[in-house]
């Protein structure tokens, strides 16, 4: 074995091949008992191809990006739309005019389209940050009441805080919109797979310098000592990707980094639709965020339908549960810094992907930074 890869999601599962390709004999281990990490879809008993994991899509503004993962499967194109219920009415997300006209009488959505479209010329949108801080009594009041019925209360059930807490950059991930314009993206290539996400990774894989192992827990054969990485308790000096969470890599001599974890409620109704998007967000809704309708993720024509309702909650080492998303804050930011610090420490560890880096990455993301970690090494 030339190098050990912990965890075949997109990062690992990237690199593996990679250097797969350029001769190195790759082990890739991952405690889950399948491939692909978050990505991992499959079909239900309804034959629906469902994401167990919640809502992917792959979307790029980069060409190279997406001719790599043209290697690997068929791609069809695919615009996500979202949306978001409140007072029983149902808006596009991202935020658009739509939304003005919905929740705001004739005259005054029109006095407030015209500001700003002026407050922001020439731009198709910008974040809430930007919006809540504007000077303009009423643009900010716009801001101001999207954010009471819908970031703020989704916000506190998301991350199990307050909004004031949280760091201003899961705000900006979610822009208004200065049209009647949908979607979610507005990147070149917005597309699911011909075939599925798991096709996709079993194809990645599929090379004769890697062996998968499933159900290994990576943190059960290695650890740190003094400085050195221990694979059984004996040195490794083979390069070892590591793409879990840190802290758990350093039994938490730091205390352990905040993550959200999810539990998802899965229903098959007869119904042809329960929905006017695939993924919707239900802020008044008292303990689920969002129902994801995978019917509709791709779309997939066939009677009923298949749907999962999304419920955040706490994420504790060592139970039956993922850790999906870190909890930035400037306390949990500082602590992360102390892990990555003694992690750079080890010259044969390459720590990366969502969970080792402590940053939400988006699929085209997690990409590129994996191919870059390849260049480097």
């Amino acid at each position: 074995m030339d190098c050990l890869v912990a965890g075949c999601g997109l990062t690992g599962s990237v690199i593996a091949r990679q250097l797969a390709e350029r001769g190195a004999q790759v082990e890739v281990w991952d405690r889950r008992a399948h491939i692909g990490g978050n990505m991992y879809d499959y079909v239900d008993e309804h034959g629906f191809l469902v994401q167990k994991y919640g809502p992917h899509t792959f979307h790029t503004k980069k060409k190279e990006l997406f001719d790599y993962m043209c290697r690997f499967e068929q791609w069809q194109e695919y615009k996500l739309t979202c949306g978001a219920v409140w007072n029983g009415q149902y808006t596009p997300t991202p935020f658009n005019f739509t939304t003005i006209d919905t929740f705001f009488p004739p005259e005054q959505g029109e006095r407030l389209k015209g500001k700003l479209k002026a407050a922001f010329a020439g731009r198709e949108f910008a974040t809430v940050v930007e919006v809540l801080e504007h000077p303009d009594p009423d643009i900010r009041a716009y801001a101001e009441y999207l954010f009471e019925k819908d970031y703020a209360p989704y916000t506190a059930k998301q991350w199990g805080i307050s909004s004031a807490e949280i760091d201003p950059s899961v705000l900006k991930r979610v822009p208004l919109r200065f049209s009647y314009d949908e979607g979610y993206f507005d990147d070149s290539y917005q597309v699911m797979p011909v075939h599925s996400f798991t096709r996709f990774f079993k194809n990645l894989l599929d090379h004769p310098n890697i062996t998968v192992k499933l159900g290994v827990e990576a943190l059960k054969h290695l650890r740190v000592a003094n400085g050195t990485l221990l694979l059984n308790g004996v040195e490794i000096t083979a390069p070892v990707v590591y793409t879990g969470a840190l802290d758990e890599l350093f039994e938490g001599i730091y205390g352990h980094l905040p993550y959200r974890s999810l539990r998802f409620e899965w229903h098959y109704t007869e119904q042809g639709s329960i929905q006017a998007a695939p993924v919707v967000a239900y802020p008044q809704e008292a303990a689920y965020t969002r129902i994801t309708e995978f019917k509709k993720l791709p779309l997939q024509d066939k009677a009923g339908s298949s749907y999962a309702l999304e419920y955040p909650v706490p994420y504790s080492e060592g139970q039956a549960m993922e850790p999906y998303y870190p909890v930035l804050t400037e306390e949990s930011k500082k602590q992360y810094a102390k892990y990555r610090k003694l992690a750079e420490q080890i010259p044969n560890l390459i720590f990366c992907g969502r969970l080792a880096d402590f940053k939400y990455y988006n699929m085209d993301q997690a990409l590129e930074n994996a191919l870059n970690i390849c260049k480097a090494l």
